[in-house]
C-alpha cells in the first residue's frame, strides 16, 4: 500500500477564466499582486526585487490562468528581434548543417530563433535577403569562408562571432575556432610514425584563414623530419575537383608520394577515384588522409583516416558566445579540441 502525499498550496481568490486571452492584470489579481511585480518575475528579472514566494506565486497563477506573455510586445519595447543570422558558404555541406544544428538549439533554449543565410560563391540567394538588417537581427554568426557577405548585408554593423577565423584579424567582437592546427600535427604526426617521407597536399583552393592554418602546419610539422618532401595541389572543393588535381599530380615527373593528406573529407574522395584510375590501391600504394570526419569517410573502401571536428559544438560555441556579447558578457575562451580518427586508408608505405 503506498502513501498518497498531498501538497499544501496557499488559497487565493479563484479567478474564473475568460474565453479571452489572460492578461497580467488577471495574473495579478489571481496571485494578489501588483502588474508590476508580474512584469519583474514573467521576465526573469525579480531576483532582490521581490521575494521567492511571491514569484512562486505569480508562476503558479500564471500556469493556472494558462497565461503567456506577449514575447512580441516585449521585444518591441527592448528594440529586440531575438533573431540571430548564421551566415555559411552553403546548405549542401554536411559540416554548416551540423555548425546550424548546435546554434539552433543553444538558440532557443535562450527563446532566440536563428535564420540561415548560404552565400556560396556565385549560386547563392540574393545577395541583400533584408530591407534593413540591423532592424531585422540581435546578432551574426558568421563563417570566414562566408564573410564576403556581411559586407553586402551590413552584417559587420550587428554584434558579430567569427567562427574559423584568424583571432588576431577577425571582424568580431569574439572568434570562436577549432584547433585545426592541432588537428594537422595529429595527422602528419601519424603518418611520419608510419614512415612516410613524400607527401602530397590536396589542398582546398579556398582563400580563407583555416586552410593557410592547415597548410601552414603541415609544412612546419613535415619540415621537423629529415628527409620529407611535401608537394602541393589545388583543387575546388568538389570530388571532381579533387579527381582531377590528384591525377595530375601524380602523372607529372618525379617520385611519387606515398601518402595524400587532404584539406577535407569530400577531396579525400575525389583522390581515391584519382588513385584507382592510375591502378593504385590505398593503402597499400598510397595512405589518403581527410579532414571533418563525415558520413563521407565510412562510406568510403576503404574507410577513411580523418580528423573528427564537432560541427554541433562549434554551432553552440558559436550561438554562446553571440550570447555573451549580446549581454555584455566575456565569451568562453579556447580552442574547441579535435580528434584523429584513424581507420584503413593509412598503412607504412610500400617498400622500394
Amino acid at each position: 500500500m503506498c502513501a498518497v502525499r498531498t501538497s499544501r498550496r496557499r488559497s487565493r481568490p479563484a479567478v474564473a477564466r475568460s474565453s479571452t486571452r489572460p492578461t497580467s492584470r488577471d495574473v495579478a489579481q489571481a496571485a494578489g499582486v501588483s502588474q508590476a511585480a508580474v512584469s519583474l518575475v514573467m521576465g526573469d528579472k525579480w531576483r532582490g526585487r521581490v521575494s521567492e514566494a511571491t514569484a512562486e506565486r505569480v508562476r503558479e497563477a500564471a500556469r493556472d490562468l494558462g497565461y503567456r506573455p506577449n514575447l512580441a510586445a516585449r521585444n518591441l519595447r527592448l528594440g529586440r528581434t531575438r533573431t540571430v543570422l548564421l551566415v555559411v558558404p552553403a546548405l549542401t555541406t554536411e559540416f554548416f548543417a551540423g555548425v546550424y544544428t548546435g546554434a539552433a538549439r543553444v538558440a532557443a533554449e535562450h527563446g532566440f530563433g536563428v535564420v540561415l543565410y548560404p552565400s556560396p560563391e556565385g549560386i547563392g540567394p540574393a545577395r541583400d535577403p533584408f530591407a534593413s538588417a540591423q532592424a531585422a537581427l540581435d546578432g551574426v554568426i558568421a563563417s570566414s569562408m562566408a564573410a564576403d557577405a556581411l559586407t553586402a548585408i551590413r552584417g559587420d554593423q550587428l554584434p558579430l562571432v567569427m567562427l574559423d577565423s584568424d583571432p588576431e584579424g577577425s571582424l568580431g567582437a569574439a572568434t570562436v575556432n577549432l584547433d585545426i592546427a592541432d588537428g594537422v600535427r595529429q595527422v602528419a604526426g601519424h603518418l611520419l610514425d608510419l614512415g612516410h617521407r613524400h607527401v602530397l597536399h590536396l589542398a582546398a583552393d579556398v582563400p580563407s584563414w583555416t586552410f593557410e592554418v592547415r597548410a601552414r602546419e603541415l609544412a612546419t610539422r613535415m619540415a621537423a623530419v629529415p628527409n620529407t618532401e611535401i608537394r602541393t595541389a589545388r583543387a575546388p572543393i568538389s570530388i571532381v575537383g579533387a579527381l582531377t588535381a590528384t591525377e595530375a599530380a601524380l602523372t607529372t615527373p618525379g617520385p611519387r608520394p606515398t601518402a595524400i593528406v587532404c584539406d577535407d573529407d569530400k577531396l579525400a574522395a575525389g583522390a581515391y577515384k584519382a588513385l584507382r584510375r592510375l591502378g593504385l590501391r590505398v593503402p597499400e600504394d598510397v595512405s589518403v588522409t581527410g579532414l571533418d570526419d563525415l558520413a563521407l569517410a565510412t562510406a568510403i573502401d576503404p574507410e577513411l583516416t580523418t580528423v573528427r571536428l564537432d560541427a554541433e559544438l562549434f554551432g553552440e560555441r558559436g550561438m554562446q558566445a553571440l550570447l555573451a556579447v549580446l549581454e555584455g558578457r566575456e565569451p568562453e575562451g579556447g580552442d574547441i579540441p579535435v580528434q584523429l580518427v584513424v581507420r584503413g586508408s593509412t598503412a607504412p608505405p610500400r617498400a622500394v
